[in-house]
């Protein structure tokens, strides 16, 4: 949480997200009822039965820039434990719909596909009112518009390519929303590790690249007391 207090994160709403997440999966009579359970199954079936062993995020929202690089740190070290484990992707949108969308739609049916939608229509800056004949379809529309319609297309393209694909939309976001996501990819990472049988708080392979590099500064120490 300190981080996010130096950062002028409202923790006590953060916590109050994250909260509510948690109290509705420890809640839940079946797994059904937890959208974190029911994330974590999909992810392990489509793995399993269908070879979908990368798993996309690609947020509509450049404050969620870093979410991917989190998730991916979370997913990885989580569950890549004996064999098992599925690729985390990060992404942002619309700056890699542009450049990675051609693959994931070309590309091997290999993923599946995340998006968080943010409601930005109305919002940003306003396009003029007059513009090129080219750029016609963009006059008086604001920033949020544009972004509003890509995240749309882009959901929709996946869906009609027959790609895999879960959307989490979010009218606004504030510090609230944000522990609630973070608190729901936690839980379904956890949940993900038990379905695979893996421990999902242990970082084995991690550990030995750290003993060996402690090693090697070691070794060079003494190469250069020589």
């Amino acid at each position: 949480m300190l981080p996010a207090m130096v950062a002028g994160i409202d923790v006590a709403s953060l916590r109050s997200g994250a909260a509510a997440v948690l109290d509705a999966t420890l809640a839940a009579k079946n797994a059904r009822e937890s959208a974190p359970a029911l994330g974590a199954a999909i992810s392990v079936a489509l793995a399993d039965r269908r070879g979908i062993n990368a798993t996309v995020r690609m947020p509509y929202c450049d404050r969620l820039g870093h979410f991917g690089f989190w998730f991916r740190q979370l997913w990885s070290e989580s569950l890549g434990k004996d064999g098992k484990g599925t690729t985390p992707i990060r992404a942002l949108g619309t700056v890699d719909q542009h450049s990675q969308l051609q693959l994931y739609l070309g590309g091997p049916a290999d993923k599946l596909f995340n998006l968080v939608m943010l409601a930005q229509a109305g919002h940003g800056a306003q396009m003029p009112k007059k513009l090129s004949a080219d750029l016609a379809y963009l006059a008086g529309h604001r920033m949020g518009d544009l972004i509003e319609a890509e995240q749309q297309a882009t959901a929709q393209t996946l869906i009609r390519n027959g790609r895999p694909t879960r959307i989490f939309s979010l009218d606004r976001l504030d510090a609230e929303r944000l522990g609630a996501l973070l608190m729901h990819f936690m839980l379904e990472t956890i949940i993900a590790a038990d379905l695979m049988g893996v421990n999902a708080f242990d970082q084995p392979a991690v550990e030995e690249g750290k003993k060996l590099a402690r090693q090697h500064l070691g070794e060079m120490r003494v190469a250069k007391a020589k």
